[in-house]
């Protein structure tokens, strides 16, 4: 590692399992102090926090949903580290339904963690960025931002209105060295994505058949998002606001009849 993010101090939302703890330990490998955060205070959620070193990183359980829970934790980071840099939005929830049998609650459900939890969490850490006159949101979105497929909504909804999110706050705050910017994530090979295969009579012919769609022809890392948020939070790009990266080994820009 070449300590990219050297004492630079980090909030990733969601960040004890999948993408979320892959960007947390790639975070503290570059030099950075991390503050992990889930809903649920549990022994895993405190065992990436010990893995990552007390001196690194520590642990606040808060549901991203609730704006005073996100206020706290940021005024707990500050306490603890002096100044927040970086704040990484990564905690969100999948919702697919038939639009007309969802309910009310999955639907509010949905937007609560996917879209106004990233914003309750930008809003909590934007005073103080202002204050120091700079900072990098990095907000995870999903391909579903940019294609619809069938039989997931209301997910593709609310990423297509984090995008817009990010590209709105980017504009915003461009002139007072504060850079919003996004990633879209395609098929990645998290612990939840194992649990769907699993569900098949044979995952490794499902596994097969998901990366036989990817030109790539391979599924892609948690690693791999954690490299571009590292990127994107990092001094090596400060000219890149409001923009979206997709990571999804090209599938989105492929003709399928």
């Amino acid at each position: 590692m070449t300590n990219r993010l050297s004492n630079e101090v980090a909030i990733v939302t969601g960040s004890t399992q999948g993408i979320g703890a892959a960007i947390a330990r790639r975070f503290v490998a570059e030099g950075a102090l991390v503050v992990l955060n889930s809903h649920r205070d549990d022994d895993h959620a405190r065992a990436i926090a010990d893995e990552l070193g007390p001196e690194r990183a520590f642990f606040i359980a808060a549901d991203v949903a609730d704006r005073a829970a996100m206020e706290l934790l940021v005024a707990r980071t500050v306490a603890r580290f002096g100044k927040i840099d970086i704040l990484v939005n990564n905690a969100g929830m999948n919702v697919f339904g038939d639009p007309l049998t969802l309910s009310d609650d999955d639907w509010k459900r949905c937007f609560a963690v996917d879209l106004e939890g990233a914003w309750n969490a930008a809003r909590a850490v934007l005073p103080a960025m202002l204050v120091q006159g700079g900072g990098s949101i990095v907000n995870i979105a999903s391909v579903h931002g940019h294609k619809i497929i069938p039989g997931c909504f209301p997910y593709p909804v609310a990423k297509h209105a984090l995008i817009g999110l990010t590209r709105a706050l980017g504009l915003e705050y461009a002139a007072r060295g504060i850079r919003v910017n996004s990633i879209s994530p395609g098929l990645i090979v998290t612990d939840m994505v194992e649990r769907h295969f699993a569900g098949f009579p044979d995952p490794e012919a499902e596994r097969t058949r998901q990366a036989a769609l990817l030109p790539c022809k391979r599924l892609g890392t948690p690693e791999e998002v954690a490299a571009t948020a590292l990127f994107l939070a990092s001094d090596e790009a400060p000219f890149i606001n409001a923009t979206d990266i997709l990571i999804d080994g090209g599938r989105s820009q492929l003709y399928h009849e």
